[in-house]
């Protein structure tokens, strides 16, 4: 679900509540792992760069909560541990918010901001 908005605070202020927290929480994950990445709208969801790249991404859709990976490097580092999640090429979807994995999320914040070199996509 693409959204029109300018920027991240206007689509978090237009998120459900019962997602809202889980999408402010992924956000602050982000802003604790990825120093020195640039928060964009992009996709109609909020988006985190390197160097005009991007990297990370969530979005609520109709029936899940999304987490993009974009980084090939870091989801081939990570390929057993999403085991049993609904994950897609470059996405883990999240059927209810509760069952967003942080600890998971946050693994995977910190190897991107880890990682050097392109972001193979």
């Amino acid at each position: 679900m693409q959204s029109p908005a300018p920027h991240v605070d206007a689509y978090l202020a237009d998120v459900p509540d019962y997602r809202k927290v889980v999408l402010t929480r992924l956000r602050e994950l982000r802003r604790a792992e990825l120093e020195g990445f640039a928060e964009v709208m992009a996709y109609g969801m909020p988006t985190y760069q390197r160097d005009g790249v991007a990297e990370i991404a969530f979005a609520r859709q109709k029936q899940y909560v999304s987490f993009y990976l974009f980084r090939g490097d870091v989801r081939d580092a990570f390929a057993e541990r999403p085991a049993g999640q609904d994950m897609g090429k470059s996405c883990l979807r999240f059927r209810r918010p509760g069952s967003v994995d942080l600890d998971l999320v946050s693994d995977l914040l910190r190897a991107t901001a880890a990682a050097s070199g392109p972001a193979a996509q």
